[in-house]
């Protein structure tokens, strides 16, 4: 599916919000879109583990981001994905009786793609949206030092990869923390050398690279990456340094953002996601943890960040958060684009 400009950045993220009725067949519509990538996450139980589904897999082919099972098929999760948003049945994951929930939804290639061939591992599906920057792979294991297409045609700064087959942690490659760290999404820990993940070798705008390591590439087991390729007014992923005052470190992303997730490299932190539709004033106080099944929490300034015009400032001194001297690194996404012909006049909130 070919793909020019973003003027509107809820064609190809948006979050949705929703609260379950445990019928066991229902439209959560409003994304705006047909997603190709859902991550549901309940808000007001805990123990409710995030639930992370794609076109390429198939919707009942289910993952977990704050655990190292193996996929799951599930018939009572998420099912399906309609024009408008995905289709869900009564399991509490997605749709427990009066429950919270939160969506967030992103545009991949509109199908299942076909094999890349670029890298020394074909990929069995790539969908891929080289506007948006996103691009979902699966593939084969083969044990040894190798690389995968991703479709993007620009290098990815951030690529989340999980076995399917197998009970292991996720591998994490972000451009901030280089390509012989890896971090894992299901773990607060922080970052660990290692050239069996990457291979020591960055990404380029048509592979990413993977070494023996058993997270991202044993042999004959199969995988799903997901690559994320900066754009200019919608996408930003980089990194910052804590100050370690409620007054906090500013980051720029060049828009407002929409949604962000954070994580302290260097040194042991949670994977912290927010997002503009559960606070849609700032201080945003409703933190969720990708590496954790807890439910929403408000009770601690941990969560406190100003989502502004140009970027997103921290209000708290947290350690996890905004720790003197310390290193973090930073996925965002914008709730209205600063290129393209649609430009809006983007105003704090």
């Amino acid at each position: 599916m070919a793909y020019t400009t973003i003027n509107k950045s809820s064609d190809y993220f948006n979050t949705k919000l929703y609260t379950g009725d445990a019928s066991s067949s229902r439209n959560i519509t409003g994304v705006n879109f047909k997603p190709d990538f859902v991550w549901v996450k309940g808000r007001t139980e805990n123990s409710r583990s995030h639930i992370l589904t794609d076109i390429v897999r198939g919707a009942s082919k289910q993952i977990s981001s704050d655990s190292s099972s193996a996929e799951t098929s599930y018939t009572n999760q998420v099912t399906g994905f309609v024009s408008d948003g995905f289709t869900t049945s009564s399991g509490t994951f997605v749709n427990g009786n009066s429950e919270n929930y939160v969506s967030w939804n992103w545009l991949a290639g509109g199908s299942q793609g076909s094999s890349n061939t670029d890298g020394s591992i074909n990929t069995t599906y790539t969908s891929v949206n080289t506007t948006a920057g996103f691009s979902i792979s699966s593939y084969t294991g083969t044990g040894s030092n190798a690389t995968v297409g991703h479709g993007l045609g620009a290098a990815p700064k951030m690529i989340l990869i999980k076995v399917l087959n197998e009970g292991s942690s996720w591998g994490v490659y972000h451009d901030g923390v280089g390509n012989f760290k890896y971090l894992r999404l299901n773990s607060t820990n922080e970052e660990t050398a290692s050239s069996s993940y990457w291979n020591s070798t960055s990404p380029t705008s048509s592979v990413f690279s993977l070494g023996s390591e058993g997270n991202v590439n044993q042999s004959a087991k199969n995988f799903i990456a997901y690559c994320f390729a900066e754009k200019t007014g919608y996408s930003k992923f980089g990194s910052y340094t804590g100050n370690g005052n409620a007054d906090g470190t500013f980051v720029y992303t060049g828009f407002k953002p929409a949604w962000i997730m954070y994580k302290k490299f260097s040194g042991a932190g949670r994977w912290t996601m927010e997002d503009n539709k559960r606070d849609p004033f700032n201080v945003a106080t409703h933190g969720l943890a990708a590496n954790a099944s807890s439910a929403e929490n408000t009770g601690s300034n941990y969560w406190d960040v100003d989502l502004l015009s140009n970027g997103f400032k921290f209000r708290t001194t947290e350690q996890e958060t905004n720790q003197s001297g310390q290193d973090f690194i930073y996925m965002a996404f914008a709730e209205a684009p600063l290129v393209g012909t649609n430009n809006v006049p983007c105003t704090a909130r």
